[in-house]
């Protein structure tokens, strides 16, 4: 079953549940795979789908942010259980030791040895940790993997 496919069953399961929260996000996250796909002018293969999830778990995040310094409570609990549906549907993170077990690996396989191979080293390591990681993290742990 693809991600779409368990989206439309999650739907169909939020809908008979009456969870209003599960089934809103997952309309909005149907939206705008649908936008994507009529952008992209191709069905959305899981990756994609796995991209667009992530960027919208990254602007929940900032929005969330945003309603917090702005003393807005309850935007901010329905936007955190929002988040939480939608990580639902993406792999499971990485820990910190793996992605450094990872990272370091690449960095022996490029001969990477300071900053100025920051670009070589990100560019082998994202597509083994796509969908895993966070790429600012990822990059944040290649810088001071590099440094002296």
């Amino acid at each position: 079953m693809n991600l779409e496919e368990q989206l439309m069953e999650e739907m169909k399961q939020a809908m008979k549940t009456g969870d209003k929260v599960r089934l809103s996000t997952i309309r909005m996250i149907r939206s705008s795979l649908k936008n994507k796909e009529i952008e992209l002018r191709r069905r959305l293969e899981d990756e994609d789908v796995m991209k667009v999830i992530q960027g919208m778990v990254r602007k929940g995040e900032e929005s969330l942010e945003q309603f917090r310094s702005g003393g807005r409570k309850d935007l901010v609990e329905k936007e955190q259980a929002e988040i939480e549906i939608l990580k639902s549907f993406l792999p499971q993170p990485l820990s910190q030791e793996e992605m450094i077990r990872i990272i370091d690996e690449t960095i022996r396989e490029t001969q990477a040895s300071s900053l100025k191979d920051l670009g070589k080293v990100m560019k082998a390591v994202m597509p083994k940790l796509e969908g895993k990681a966070d790429g600012r993290v990822i990059n944040q742990l290649v810088k001071e993997r590099l440094s002296p």
